[in-house]
């Protein structure tokens, strides 16, 4: 029987996820797994939220931040550096505003609420980080959607419209920044029990999901963490689904 040849995780360069914390959300399995390839990693809280026990694994400081300020972009970026001790040159979009609503609940507060947590901060963040890129080093990008170019949300018009602009930046932005060594890509986790999915709930996804099971923070985390490392350097502009075969319909 020939020998099973391993390699080590390839350690890439300083990491900054936004909206982490929590012990089953996806921005605190992303951390994880990140740290588990080498990355030093660094990550935001909502003001007032709890990191300790993801700092403590992690090793870092968490940055309070609220990401609806629009000078957040700046701050935090800041914060990483000084936590990390070295500009990050990995972002990973994941903190988002949701709340649920149609077009008979919509307003402009809204409608603000929504876009500045879920399109202004990532774009400023992921502009901001390409304008700080060290010079021949590898960068990566990776914004969280939600599958909005392959069907409605319904009830959820703020949330769906504010993410599904974050595609068309992903796809805007990743040839200006190829040349700077920078990766940008989005990730669809699909449905995913972070805590929220309800027995009812349940009962409506799993004859969708032909493995038989929800998604889980992990599965989202793995495929975000590759799209991290070295291997995924020709993968860019792309919206990929981490979605277990879920059938829209």
């Amino acid at each position: 029987m020939a020998a099973v040849v391993t390699h080590p995780p390839t350690i890439e360069g300083p990491a900054l996820v936004t909206g982490a914390g929590r012990e089953r959300e996806i921005g605190t399995a992303i951390c994880r797994a990140l740290a588990a390839r080498g990355h030093a990693v660094a990550f935001t809280v909502a003001p007032g939220g709890d990191g300790s026990a993801l700092a403590a694994e992690l090793g870092v400081t968490p940055i309070e931040a609220d990401l609806a300020d629009p000078a957040a972009a700046v701050t935090v970026l800041d914060a990483a550096a000084v936590r990390l001790g070295a500009a990050p040159t990995v972002l990973v979009n994941n903190a988002a505003h949701s709340v649920n609503g149609g077009y008979a609940d919509v307003d402009a507060a809204t409608l603000d609420a929504h876009y500045a947590v879920n399109v202004r901060t990532p774009v400023l963040l992921s502009c901001e980080l390409a304008r700080r890129h060290p010079h021949g080093e590898p960068g990566r990008i990776v914004c969280l959607t939600s599958g909005q170019s392959l069907g409605p949300m319904l009830g959820e018009l703020p949330y769906a419209t504010t993410k599904a602009a974050l595609e068309m930046f992903v796809r805007q932005l990743a040839p200006e920044v190829m040349g700077l060594g920078i990766t940008v890509n989005a990730v669809n986790p699909g449905v995913t029990d972070t805590g929220w999915v309800t027995e009812a709930i349940r009962a409506e996804v799993l004859p969708r999901m032909p493995a038989g099971r929800i998604g889980e923070s992990e599965d989202a985390a793995r495929l975000i963490a590759w799209l991290c490392s070295a291997d995924a350097a020709w993968v860019t502009g792309q919206v990929i689904g981490s979605e277990g075969g879920f059938v829209r319909g």
